[in-house]
């Protein structure tokens, strides 16, 4: 199919490129860009007023496939990534099976490319069963396809087991995802500790749970040279030890979720577990220190940590309920409204923090709207303003703390590779 976007703002951080002009698609590339292209397409898309921008690329997702389908899976949770802007995402693997070998990397590739909108690349675990007892086959995974490592939900605890890992990682020119948690001092938290938390009556969890991880990795990865990625910081200290890391040229890139950016902990509802995710929601001062990260560049990544459950278990105490929300339908108007119209970010740092930069840690040749790069496309419109609809969403599952929450700023239209998987047009 052959496609004309006419007239959008084209933003493009690999050619450094802010400019209204045309696209033109064929057979899944866009093969010209520039004013006023005269070539006949079989769908012309007026984006006169919109943002043109690469497709997202979410470094972290949970699309609970295989094994907790009841949740989502990669049909349904893929199609809350076109509706969300994202072409790309990378999959986690605490499933069931866990993915720690070969062949449910593989599942999973097979699964995306029978039934997914979107591509979908699956992230090996780091241990066998994520038990951090014995390395899983790391160099297989990567092999197969694994763009990635991750004990995503819980940390390696043993130091040397994680420092062997880097090890491994670093030889197969993939990054290590890291989950930063002491599962030792967590212990039965639930919440942010802090006066809510003790108002409630609820175990808190510390910003060390936190740091304390954060540090030991990165000094892992000085020692290592493995290139280590710190997914959802939530702490003060966690911007500042990244700066640490830049300032001694240690390998390490860093994420912030829209959930971590734009609520505290006292935006909570008492009871309401929709607000419960791990970390958990932080004080002001954590907050304005990640919104400050960004915009400096010291944290390059927003990620979505999508995290499907049912009503059914969210509906449970704060204590019993599981930890997480989903994201990935809410991001980019998060994003534009909390840290673009906030004045953290302008609209192309933005698309770096949403595409580019994560395409270049994992080594896509994604990212971009080049000539003769791949078309995945996203079309934005940053002037409607509107209310999150958590009814709307098309992912499986609905636990998401935004519902009725105004934003400004909406996804219009999603192209994957030359396909149109998202036309809010059509909703």
């Amino acid at each position: 199919m052959t496609i004309l976007i006419k007239g959008g703002r084209i933003l493009d951080p690999a050619t450094k490129t802010d400019d209204v002009m045309d696209l033109f698609i064929e057979d899944g590339v866009i093969t010209k860009r520039g004013k006023n292209i005269k070539k006949k397409a079989e769908k012309t898309i007026d984006a006169k007023g919109l943002y043109v921008m690469p497709g997202l690329v979410d470094m972290h997702v949970h699309l609970r496939d295989p094994g907790f389908t009841h949740k989502g899976d990669v049909e349904t949770e893929t199609r809350s990534a076109a509706r969300g802007g994202y072409t790309t995402v990378l999959a986690m693997p605490n499933t069931r099976p866990v993915v720690d070998n070969a062949d449910v990397v593989r599942y999973v590739h097979h699964k995306a490319e029978s039934v997914g909108l979107v591509h979908v690349l699956q992230v090996g675990a780091i241990t066998k069963g994520q038990q951090g007892e014995e390395l899983a086959d790391i160099k297989e995974m990567a092999e197969a396809g694994s763009p990635a490592i991750s004990e995503d939900g819980k940390s390696v605890m043993n130091s040397l087991l994680a420092r062997d890992a880097m090890l491994v990682a670093r030889d197969c020119n993939i990054p290590v995802l890291s989950h930063c948690e002491d599962k030792n001092l967590v212990g039965s938290g639930v919440v942010n500790e802090d006066e809510n938390a003790k108002r409630w009556g609820l175990a808190g969890i510390t910003n060390s749970v936190e740091d304390i991880m954060i540090a030991r990795n990165i000094l892992l990865s000085k020692d290592t040279g493995a290139h280590l990625h710190l997914c959802h910081c939530s702490t003060k200290n966690s911007v500042n030890m990244v700066k640490y890391a830049k300032l001694e040229h240690i390998p390490v890139s860093a994420e912030v979720c829209p959930h971590h950016f734009t609520l505290t902990s006292d935006d909570m509802v008492e009871g309401d577990t929709n607000y419960k995710m791990n970390p958990p929601l932080r004080r002001k001062e954590d907050v304005e220190a990640l919104k400050k990260g960004l915009s400096d560049g010291t944290m390059e990544v927003i990620s979505t940590d999508h995290a499907p459950h049912t009503a059914d278990e969210k509906n449970n105490s704060m204590v019993k309920a599981p930890f997480g929300i989903v994201g990935m339908e809410t991001a980019a108007a998060l994003t534009y409204t909390e840290l673009v119209l906030g004045g953290y970010l302008t609209p192309m740092q933005m698309v770096e923090k949403m595409s580019y930069n994560p395409a270049q840690i994992l080594h896509l040749k994604k990212g971009t709207l080049e000539e003769g790069s791949m078309a995945d496309v996203m079309l934005f419109d940053p002037e409607c303003t509107y209310a999150i609809d958590k009814n709307k969403f098309w992912s499986k599952s609905k636990n998401t703390p935004f519902h009725g929450r105004k934003v400004t700023g909406k996804v219009m239209m999603t192209i994957c590779e030359g396909r149109i998987v998202y036309d809010a047009a059509e909703e």
